[in-house]
């Protein structure tokens, strides 16, 4: 039976993963409330979260780096779509640099977290898991940063008679280290990001690949280099520079998204034509005429049209259809078309698992998160002093994620400053009825039913745009009708409700 023991330990903050998101909170901690005690709590054995977990051939971020990397740290290259091994290296440079890797502790995967109302305290208990130990913290905040996919498994749905094929099957959350390419027929299952990275990097050693999709996806392609960080890197300071260029890549990237969702059909009509430019002896409209609008889901982003390369040169085709069966050599589509495949890579998506697995009970009532509505994208309605760290997902992640890092900040600073105990969001009281998530993408439509809601105004209402977003997290109140103050001292009136 594995050992427990009680820990006296208390921080001030305690920040859940030691990702992108995690990290960052952390610089923020330091930087603007030096004075905060805190630690990072990380399951697995390394840094990086996401970059350090997925290590499947070409794996690369779909959003520049000029916005997905941090703000306090300018990413110093002029290229834009950097692969996982830079990204896992930034992430850890950062974390060196700042002095947050002493933080952070190993193998501790969080599994529930307590409050005390009378305490104003967290109690955080997490499984050690390289050597089984159950230990516990305390902490005044709790800031979760672990994302929301989950890591022990992705998305793998079961297709008929997939036992009886001869080759190798792979998900590419689960890549074999020793997996060899060479001379293989390969099929990939999917039309996401995953997908169309995949696609290029395995046709330049494979036989052959093709490329499966039930649906089509909107892709675009993206010069690998940003020209204008090219430009200024010998013209300027990095640290007047990197502004210039984040801030450029912000509004076309905001610019387009509001262009796709005001005028859809026009935004379809520029992307197919983009597109039958890069493949003109593809038929676009049957593999890259989705029958969503442009940004329903996330649009694909190929560095240098890598992809449209590989379909030019013969390396790789595109198939759209239905899986019958698969068979000893390969998969069997409805429209009786054979792919002969020695190896199928299942790149069919990735499964949710929101705040890590980790259970929440305050005041010895547990937390069902379906039953809490979302406060400026970041807090739970009757959950005091707890953060959760969600990125965008029509822009980059790390947008925000440091909007929102940056005013946990601000939050503990005015807490202190007010002398509070904690900040507790309440729900609007017209209730809520919106998505949290609002992507048609079906890792996102499996898990709905399980996350907050949000309300149809703000402050309960995040809007998808990082301009507006900016105002709302930067500079807008901290006392407003969403937000529930409660004293340090019990008095006459130990709560403030500001309206």
């Amino acid at each position: 039976m594995a050992a427990e023991r009680r820990a006296t330990e208390h921080v001030d903050v305690l920040i859940v993963g030691a990702g992108l998101s995690g990290i960052g909170a952390a610089c923020h901690l330091q930087q603007e409330c030096p004075g905060k005690t805190y630690a990072v709590l990380e399951s697995r054995g390394a840094i990086g979260g996401t970059w350090d977990l997925f290590r499947y051939p070409g794996i690369r971020s779909d959003s520049d780096m000029f916005t997905l990397g941090y703000a306090f740290k300018p990413w110093k290259d002029s290229t834009a779509i950097a692969d996982g091994a830079a990204i896992r290296s930034y992430i850890r440079d950062t974390a060196r640099e700042y002095g947050v890797e002493e933080k952070i502790r190993f193998h501790h995967q969080v599994l529930s977290a307590e409050w005390s109302g009378d305490e104003a305290r967290w109690t955080v208990t997490a499984r050690r898991t390289d050597i089984g130990e159950t230990v516990r913290l305390t902490c005044s905040w709790l800031s979760v940063c672990c994302g929301y996919y989950r890591y022990d498994e992705g998305f793998r749905p079961a297709f008929e008679g997939e036992d009886r094929f001869a080759g190798e099957i792979i998900h590419p959350q689960h890549w074999p280290e020793d997996f060899d390419a060479t001379g293989k027929r390969i099929v990939v299952i999917g039309s996401g990001a995953t997908a169309m990275t995949l696609v290029p990097n395995l046709a330049d050693v494979a036989a052959h690949v093709t490329m499966l999709q039930r649906t089509p996806s909107y892709v675009m392609s993206l010069p690998g280099r940003d020209p204008l960080a090219t430009f200024l890197r010998d013209k300027l300071p990095g640290k007047l520079a990197h502004p210039i260029v984040r801030w450029k890549n912000v509004l076309v990237s905001t610019a387009f998204y509001q262009f796709s969702q005001r005028r859809p059909a026009a935004a379809r009509r520029v992307l197919r034509r983009l597109t039958q430019k890069q493949v003109p002896d593809v038929d676009v409209d049957t593999h890259f005429n989705p029958p969503y609008g442009p940004w329903d889901q996330r649009l694909c982003l190929v560095p240098d049209g890598d992809l449209f390369r590989t379909l030019r040169r013969g390396q790789a085709t595109i198939a759209t259809g239905r899986i019958a069966t698969f068979t000893e050599k390969g998969v069997q589509l409805e429209s009786g078309e054979h792919l002969d495949a020695d190896v199928v890579v299942t790149a069919t998506g990735l499964n949710l698992l929101a705040m890590g697995g980790m259970t929440l009970t305050v005041d010895g009532t547990p937390v069902e998160l379906a039953g809490t509505v979302s406060y400026k994208g970041m807090m739970l309605s009757g959950v005091p002093n707890l953060a959760m760290v969600i990125g965008y997902t029509n822009a980059s992640w790390t947008l925000k994620a440091d909007l929102v890092n940056r005013y946990v900040c601000r939050l503990v600073n005015h807490l202190d400053a007010e002398g509070y105990a904690s900040a507790t969001p309440v729900a609007p009281p017209e209730g809520a009825d919106q998505p949290f998530l609002d992507l048609a993408s079906g890792y996102v439509q499996r898990s709905l039913a399980g996350l907050p809601k949000q309300g149809r105004r703000r402050p309960w209402k995040l809007h998808q745009n990082y301009l507006r977003d900016v105002r709302l997290m930067r500079r807008g109140p901290l006392e407003d009708e969403g937000m529930t103050f409660q004293r340090r001292v019990p008095a006459t009136t130990t709560e403030k409700a500001v309206a």
